[in-house]
């Protein structure tokens, strides 16, 4: 099992339960796939370094997880399609 994070920056023009869904859906992809999520960081509304969809402002996210080498694929191509993202990444986390 590899350590990864999910960076997700959601639209702030939606109401509080949808954002909680989106990132509920997220986290059930990770799980989907095999994944385990260790923390879940939340961290606000932000203001973004460039404009995106005519938005300035993001919530974002940072979801740490474990899974095999196979799951980040798989897991983009799925958040790539989701509404209300504007932006994600699933980056590796080397320890040593």
């Amino acid at each position: 099992m590899n350590k990864y994070e999910l960076a997700v920056v959601v639209s702030a023009k939606i109401e509080d339960e949808e954002r909680a869904a989106v990132v509920d859906k997220c986290k059930a992809l990770i799980e989907r796939f095999g994944g385990t999520i260790t923390n879940v960081d939340d961290w606000g509304k932000k203001r973004l370094a460039y404009e995106i969809q005519k938005m300035k402002e993001g919530f974002y996210y940072f979801i740490q997880f474990e899974a095999e080498s196979s799951a980040p694929a798989e897991i983009e191509s799925r958040i790539r399609i989701m509404d209300n993202v504007l932006r994600y990444l699933v980056v590796k986390n080397e320890t040593k």
